[in-house]
């Protein structure tokens, strides 16, 4: 049996074999990325747009944590990834997701995925916020908690007003089961006016959950 030692340095070994036959390319713009650069290269990363202020801290969440602005290039590759399955964009998107998630208060129990209705979840073949937490999960070991049902098929949030969007999500989700965490935070590709994250805190609050923060790649320009 290998030492732990000897077992990390086998690791090593194979993860500097794999990047020499299969060299890691920037998942924006195509080009090789430096080993310390991880999926987005240091060019195309200083063309996202981050957010001044990282942390707020909204009732009924303790922080809500998006780094990014909703803009070109993140916009395009989000809708790439949520409406063209273009599933390479996941890995460079945890990266950004795991530094971000140093500014929610810890200790963390839980992350919760956005739930997407069954039959939205049929024809688009997966939820993109479900990927999203694949890569924290591994880094983090924090669990996945699968306790909120997404129960009523709403119309999409995107191009309704912030009226129009919490009238849309009254009674769109429920518990199947208490939650056995005291402090979720609720995993989303981009935050608007927050009412889908807020309906969900609401629901996971009653059913005794102490804490809720929500942690998205990016804030969305709020529609009035």
């Amino acid at each position: 049996m290998l030492s732990e030692d000897a077992g990390m340095q086998l690791r090593t070994l194979y993860k500097r074999i794999d990047s020499s036959l299969m060299p890691q390319a920037c998942v924006f713009c195509g080009v090789q990325s430096l080993a310390d650069e991880g999926h987005i290269c240091a060019g195309c990363r200083a063309d996202l747009t981050y957010c001044d202020r990282v942390v707020e801290r909204p009732r009924p969440f303790i922080a809500v944590v998006a780094p990014l602005v909703y803009t070109f290039p993140l916009d395009a590759a989000i809708k790439a990834l949520k409406f063209k399955r273009k599933l390479y964009y996941v890995p460079a998107f945890g990266e950004i997701l795991c530094a971000a998630l140093q500014h929610v208060p810890m200790p963390v129990d839980a992350l919760l995925p956005v739930p997407l209705h069954w039959w939205r979840h049929v024809t688009r073949g997966f939820n993109q916020a479900d990927e999203l937490c694949k890569p924290i999960r591994k880094a983090t070991g924090i669990p996945l908690l699968r306790a909120v049902k997404r129960c009523r098929a709403t119309p999409p949030q995107s191009g309704l007003t912030a009226p129009q969007r919490r009238k849309n999500l009254r009674a769109a989700f429920r518990t199947t089961r208490k939650p056995d965490a005291k402090h979720v935070v609720i995993i989303d590709d981009v935050i608007t006016t927050g009412e889908t994250t807020g309906a969900i805190a609401s629901v996971l609050l009653d059913a005794g959950v102490k804490q809720v923060s929500v942690l998205a790649l990016a804030r969305a320009e709020k529609t009035r």
